[in-house]
């Protein structure tokens, strides 16, 4: 019995298979191509490689905001040719099975959830810290409700544009984002050395963000992912603890912020995760 796993980001794609939605069996990756058709065809031709028989289901996430029925995205900056189209429709026609679709990151949360740094705990905040800034609040094991997804990239911070200036929306993810920070520098984020005072100041900014992440979710953990975070050179995450703690004034406690454990293949994970919740639902039925 093969369960198939994807992972649809902006640079690239990874497609797993697992034989008993305990354990990822082997993995495949690519660059996510631009035009929509030769995604998913890569896709498939990818499934076909890993496995010789047909799927029982599969899940997986996509970078971008999602459709109301969830079956595609319906807008994104990078995965362009990607709005509007079925993902879920066109991977039928390949295998007329159940097919999930979530966020990228709110998956992402999901496999540190249950998997990852956030296992054992009822309610994780997971946030990415990438060339953007994506999250989501996981509940039980289970991306908790909302009407249009989670976007803690998008929060305002800097209200009065001391940081930014007038020219750029002062949110978390444009003054966190590895995008962000080479356009600043005029380098990538991982030419400029530990050393600069650059990545202490990130610290400070994410904890602003992190503030009213426990303000809002309330959550027992913060798992904390994404290339800015555990590459190198990265935030330090036991600095932005500090400073979360100080922004907070003793309101209310913070909770543990801990680095995530799963990498890359957090979203695997994350999808294996919901294929077995659904799979465990219907046995109950």
């Amino acid at each position: 019995m093969t369960y198939v796993l994807f992972d649809i980001g902006g640079t690239k794609t990874r497609v797993a298979v697992s034989s008993n939605l305990e354990e990822i069996d082997a993995i495949e990756s690519f660059k996510t191509p631009a035009k929509f058709e030769d995604g998913i065809k890569k896709i498939i031709d990818t499934i076909k490689k890993l496995s010789k028989e047909a799927p029982k289901a599969m899940a997986g996430g996509v970078r971008g905001v999602l459709s109301e029925d969830k079956d595609g995205i319906d807008n994104d900056a990078v995965l362009s040719k990607w709005i509007g189209k079925s993902i879920t429709g066109e991977l039928k026609k390949f295998a007329d099975v159940p097919i999930f679709l979530e966020n990228d990151s709110a998956i992402a949360g999901v496999g540190e959830a249950v998997f990852g740094a956030g296992k054992g705990m009822e309610i994780v905040a997971y946030h990415t810290v990438s060339t953007g800034v994506g999250g989501a609040k996981i509940e039980d094991g289970e991306i908790d409700h909302a009407s249009s997804g989670f976007e803690p990239g998008h929060q305002i911070l800097d209200i009065d544009r001391t940081v930014l200036g007038d020219d750029i929306v002062p949110s978390l993810e444009n003054l966190v984002s590895g995008t962000a920070l080479a356009e600043r520098f005029g380098v990538p984020a991982y030419e400029i050395p530990q050393s600069d005072v650059v990545w202490d100041e990130l610290a400070e900014y994410l904890a602003q963000g992190l503030r009213n992440t426990v303000m809002y979710w309330s959550p027992d953990v913060i798992v904390l992912g994404g290339s800015m975070i555990t590459g190198d050179p990265a935030i330090d995450v036991d600095n932005v603890r500090k400073y979360t703690v100080k922004v907070l004034e003793g309101f209310v406690e913070c909770p543990f912020i801990t680095k995530a454990k799963l990498g890359d293949e957090a979203g695997l994970y994350g999808a294996m995760a919901l294929l077995k919740k659904r799979h465990e639902e219907r046995s109950d039925d």
